[in-house]
């Protein structure tokens, strides 16, 4: 049973602060409303807060009973840069900022659950609830490791949770080892020959030279990673010329890539800067290349893993968990929770119908409100169980 079968009110109250959230979206490192609002409800609720870490991010400290384990459990609460396409009452009131990728949920769900403990006191040991700035991009969860965040708070373990459109309300998909992908971005500044463009024999064309780098950056993966493995290297902008009749000097080339493994990530950013450099020579051109890691694969620990996969199914029901679900080739900075401490990031569909992530239709199911609190309540009284002897808490559940 959920939660909210039995406290319609708490229902309500999340749905309350998903919209508020959701009509006044805040991007990386400027969440300040959603700060006060998420620190507001935390301390109305008796739970003590840490603000200020990693600039905007939030830590609720909550304990019961005298165990000494502890958890994290991690929301992220920035919006992306998107104008919002949706037309109902909660629609984004900022122009070029929206929750397309349901982060209002995420806080929504996560206060839910903090104010639900704060009430029933049904564990014994200390949870950390922390709301995390900058996800899109930025890296706030690097960030807030590197301010402290284990050190201030010593957590067992770290737990996350994220919506996934196109897998049905109420399922969870949960699996040990890498789950999500790296993420890096790589900038290529072509720099040729800028001339008139209808005498393009005395220019070196710049647009030309990127076409041709476009379709020939298509064949890292296809010709350089192991078929078995998995990879992607994605143009996403570029950028050359001001008007009609008129060659550039330079064109400008920005994209992402998406793999498992380290080898891979450095086998990738190899092959677009000897791609890249080699095309460009050959039309005459010189290429600077910038490749930036970003985020780390997101790798899930197997004990903690079988955890969640226990509570789940204590929760909910086997039939509740995703049959044989797969990696996904999207990342996430959570990634740099789980290099640092065990852990697990768990996916719970979002529905099967409506717009997919970072879309500027996207809208987070609030059906979805009930089922992230309960997961994240049942997660914290089966590994904080009073009964518990040490070695049930660290041991999967069967």
């Amino acid at each position: 049973m959920l939660i909210t079968d039995a406290d319609e009110t708490l229902l309500d109250l999340m749905r309350t602060w998903r919209h508020s959230i959701h009509a006044h979206p805040e991007t990386a490192f400027e969440e300040f409303a959603t700060a006060r609002l998420v620190t507001d409800t935390l301390q109305a609720s008796g739970i003590t807060v840490h603000t200020g870490i990693a600039g905007t991010g939030v830590v609720g400290v909550l304990s019961a009973g005298t165990g000494l384990s502890s958890i994290g459990l991690r929301a992220d609460m920035d919006a992306l840069h998107i104008q919002e396409l949706n037309e109902f009452a909660h629609r984004s009131q900022a122009e070029q900022r929206m929750h397309a990728c349901g982060h209002d949920g995420h806080t929504a769900m996560l206060l839910g659950a903090a104010v639900h403990l704060a009430r029933s006191r049904a564990f014994d040991g200390t949870v950390y609830l922390i709301f995390q700035p900058a996800e899109e991009n930025e890296g706030g969860g690097r960030r807030m490791v590197e301010e402290g965040l284990f050190e201030r708070f010593p957590m067992d373990a770290v737990y996350g949770l994220h919506n996934l459109p196109g897998l049905p309300v109420g399922q969870f998909s949960l699996f040990s080892g890498p789950a999500l992908a790296s993420f890096d971005t790589f900038e290529i500044k072509i720099r040729g020959k800028g001339g008139h463009a209808a005498m393009p024999q005395r220019a070196i064309d710049p647009i030309v030279i990127a076409s041709q780098l476009i379709g020939a950056l298509q064949t890292v993966v296809s010709r350089n990673l192991d078929p078995l493995e998995a990879g992607v290297v994605s143009v996403t902008s570029v950028h050359a010329g001001d008007t009609w009749n008129v060659i550039p000097d330079e064109a400008l080339l920005r994209g992402s890539v998406r793999a498992f493994s380290d080898d891979e990530q450095r086998r990738i950013e190899g092959r677009i800067k000897s791609i890249a450099v080699g095309i460009c020579a050959a039309f005459g051109a010189t290429a600077e290349v910038l490749y930036e890691y970003r985020y780390p694969k997101t790798f899930n620990w197997p004990e903690q893993t079988e955890l969640a996969r226990g509570v789940v199914t204590e929760a909910f029901g086997t039939e509740r968990l995703q049959d044989n679900p797969r990696p996904l080739m999207a990342s996430e900075d959570f990634s740099y929770m789980l290099r640092d401490k065990v852990g697990c990031f768990a996916l719970l569909g979002n529905g099967l119908a409506g717009s997919g992530l970072h879309h500027p239709r996207y809208d987070f199911n609030d059906e979805l409100l009930g089922w992230g609190a309960t997961y994240w309540v049942r997660l914290v009284e089966s590994l904080l169980a009073p009964s518990a002897s040490d070695s049930r808490r660290h041991a999967s559940i069967k």
